[in-house]
This record gives structure tokens, sequence and C-alpha cells, in this order.
């Protein structure tokens, strides 16, 4: 379950409907090209709180299908919904997915006994392994060393996605937990996070540049810091090209031009691209990728 695992981009036609030959698409270039170690199915960066419980689904199966066996398969289940996100679990379960991963239950102030209940309800029901999906600045909802080890106490639950910037907390929660999984989930801090001895990293750009990805982790882990760093310099460029442009979008345009069809649109109410963001996007992916 380490290394780099590309957070699944998913197309979508015109209407909104999932694009299904373009999802698989996306699958085999992060596969075979991208030469990623798993795939984050779900996520954000999958646009998953703006589908409905079907479409979900329907990803999970789509995902499973066309990887079989290749990677790693980690399911976001979670929701705010706390009976959804039971329900696609036991879905992803069935289907053969390596883990679970659910963010934290958010927009309301839940309280840490109603994450923790919430958490052990998708386990106990799942009997699937469960990696905590922790993004604060999303979510609002920031947990501490205790906190996290009352959830990493459970057998079941094998890791954490550590989407925040307090790298005290991440080295804290390292030295803690030593036999579980934490997944950097800032792509731009990935050498550091490596340094801090993360077991992997799941991010939205490494669909276009997972194999940069790869070198940074595996240099760090070889104590080749200065090319490590290079690397990293190299990726923030592109990563600030690509959020200057629009991040999902410009990610989706990038893949088209390195021959992955597909529809490439993003779901309502994020917004198209410009003729003018296009062609931006054309010449972030011609110029880094």
């Amino acid at each position: 379950m380490k290394g780099i695992y590309s957070a699944l981009l998913i197309s979508f036609d015109e209407k909104g409907d999932l694009d299904e030959k373009g999802i698989r698409n996306i699958i085999r270039y992060n596969i075979d090209v991208m030469k990623v170690d798993g795939l984050y199915v779900g996520g954000s960066t999958g646009e998953n709180f703006m589908i409905s419980t079907e479409m979900k689904k329907r990803v999970f199966e789509i995902a499973k299908d066309e990887a079989k066996n290749d990677v790693k398969l980690i399911a976001q289940v979670g929701s705010i919904n706390l009976f959804e996100a039971v329900e696609l679990g036991k879905f992803a379960t069935e289907l053969g997915y390596d883990s679970l991963s659910a963010v934290t239950p958010f927009y309301y102030k839940f309280d840490f006994e109603e994450i923790k209940n919430y958490y052990m309800t998708i386990v106990n029901e799942t009997n699937n392994n469960m990696i905590i999906y922790s993004i604060p600045f999303l979510t609002g909802v920031n947990m501490n060393v205790t906190q996290f080890g009352e959830l990493l106490s459970h057998d079941k639950i094998i890791g954490i996605k550590f989407t925040a910037g307090d790298f005290y907390l991440l080295e804290r929660v390292r030295k803690a937990f030593p036999n579980k999984l934490i997944y950097a989930g800032f792509d731009e801090m990935l050498l550091p996070a490596v340094a801090l001895g993360v077991d992997g990293a799941i991010g939205s750009t490494y669909n276009v540049t997972g194999k940069i990805a790869k070198e940074i982790f595996d240099l760090t882990k070889a104590g080749k810091l200065e090319l490590a760093r290079e690397k990293q310099t190299y990726l923030n460029d592109i990563i600030e090209a690509i959020l200057s442009n629009g991040l999902y979008q410009t990610i989706k345009e990038i893949l088209k031009l390195k021959g992955v069809e597909s529809e490439g649109y993003c779901r309502l109410p994020m917004k198209k691209l410009s003729p003018e963001k296009i062609e931006k996007a054309k010449e972030i992916g011609k110029k880094f990728l």
C-alpha cells in the first residue's frame, strides 16, 4: 500500500454525465505512463461531492474493472451522510478495493465523539481497511495526536491521508504511530513529507506528474536531497502554473494534449475554461510535460 497514488480525475461530458471511455483512458494513462503505485478513487479530485450515489458506484466499478489488480485501489467513501458512506463502503468492499478512505464529516461542527462514531460505524459495517482523510482547510476538522490515536487503535484503521500544512503534527503522528500508513496530501510539499517519513503520497497533479513525484519520493528516501529539491522545484513550477489556470480543468486539458481521449469536462458548478485558458493549459503541458 506504499508509494505514489493519483487522486483519480473523472471525465464528464458536457451535460455532466460520466464519460466512461474517458475515465478508462485516464486510468490507463496513470497506470501505463505515469507508473503510479495506486489510485485514490472518489476523492475531491474526482468531483465526488457533486455527484449522485449511483454515479459514485459506477466510478468505483469502472476503476476496478479497468485497473483490475495492476495497482492498489483506495475507495474514498466519506460523506456527510453516514448511511451513504456505509452503502458505498460495502459496495467498494464487494468490488475488491484494497482499502476504504473517508473524509472527516464536514459542514456541521461535529465533536470528536461524533467523528469517531462515524469512522467506527463505516469500519464495523464494511469490515474493510480504512484510511482517515484529514483535510482541515476544507472540512474545518482539526485532530490532535491523541484523537488520531483513538481512531488508529482500531486494527482496521490502517492510516491517514494527511492533507495539512502542519508538519510538526505530521512528525508527531509519524513518531507516535510508526506501524500505520501515512500519505502526504499536498503535492507541493512532497519532499519534506517524505523526509519526515511518510509511506506514500496521494495527489491530483500526479495524473500528469506521477513520474516526477516517484522520482522525488525515491530520491528523498535515498538521501539524495539536492536532486530531490531540483525535482520538487520543477514540480512546484508545474503546480503553480496549473493552479493559476484552474486545477482540474487544466489537468484534463493537459491529458488531452498527451493523447488521452476524453470529453474532459468538469461537473457544474465548476466552470469551463475560456478559449484563452485552454490555450494556456496546452502551453503548460508543452512547456513542462
